[in-house]
């Protein structure tokens, strides 16, 4: 079995899955803030896994952390963007300077949606807007704000506005200021992931998939046809992890 880790730059995802699996088959999973990762130590040894592979986009301390929280035993892997992994052929102009995290959703939403153009939008601190073309090769994205971001930066920086937190969904055009900011962030949010569909002008419309914390609150704002998975980042590790099923079986 092989335990999967997504740290981002706020919680901590993980699932436990045999590598042969098809991609986002989960035996267990979970997920937690940075301070809970004592806990997390805990079922992490449980588990029973023989091989962890960890995206981190949270920096070098964390990294530490989570390298201490993992059972020696286990052979551990930090997962990086390369040029090519997993039939996904990285476009960007410095290979590795592609968030790791970017990567593996993009490999997740291939191995989900072979053989299609693709938008792939992770919604969470940061939002990232990212295609991929049918081919395999992943073009380049966007990377904005988050919504909570967003919201937090107008309650910050103005003398008036208040701070707000998802909640209901809001009109079009709000009736008071608190739905008139929650209007305006999930707009923007939902502007920019359907201008990089529209930007797709093959016969067939790309897929689009919606993943992250803030994705039950954007989704609504788009148009039919998106796809809302739980976790992108951790289906696109298991499928990595597949995809080299012949070099050390778990």
């Amino acid at each position: 079995m092989i335990l999967l880790v997504d740290a981002g730059n706020t919680r901590i995802k993980w699932a436990l899955a045999h590598r042969e699996a098809p991609p986002g088959t989960w035996i267990m999973q979970g997920a937690a803030l940075h301070d809970g990762l004592d806990a997390l130590a805990e079922a992490w040894a449980a588990s029973g896994a023989t091989q962890a592979l960890v995206s981190n986009v949270a920096g070098p301390a964390l990294r530490d952390r989570l390298a201490a929280a993992l059972p020696s035993s286990m052979a551990l892997e930090w997962f990086a963007s390369t040029p090519e992994r997993a039939g996904l052929r990285n476009g960007y102009r410095e290979p590795g300077k592609l968030g790791c995290d970017r990567f593996a959703a993009a490999i997740g939403a291939r191995a989900l949606a072979p053989g299609r153009d693709l938008v792939v939008a992770t919604c969470g601190t940061a939002t990232t807007v990212d295609a991929v073309r049918a081919d395999g090769l992943f073009i380049g994205g966007m990377i904005l704000p988050g919504l909570a971001l967003m919201a937090s930066s107008l309650a910050r920086n103005t003398a008036q506005l208040p701070q707000v937190a998802p909640g209901v969904q809001p009109p079009l055009f709000g009736t008071d200021t608190e739905e008139a900011i929650l209007a305006g962030c999930l707009s923007a949010q939902a502007g920019a992931i359907a201008r990089a569909c529209a930007g797709f002008a093959g016969f067939a419309p790309a897929v689009c998939i919606v993943s992250g914390g803030a994705a039950p609150w954007i989704a609504p704002a788009l148009k039919p046809g998106h796809v809302l998975v739980d976790n992108i980042v951790l289906v696109g590790l298991h499928a990595a992890a597949a995809a080299s099923i012949g070099e050390a079986p778990c």
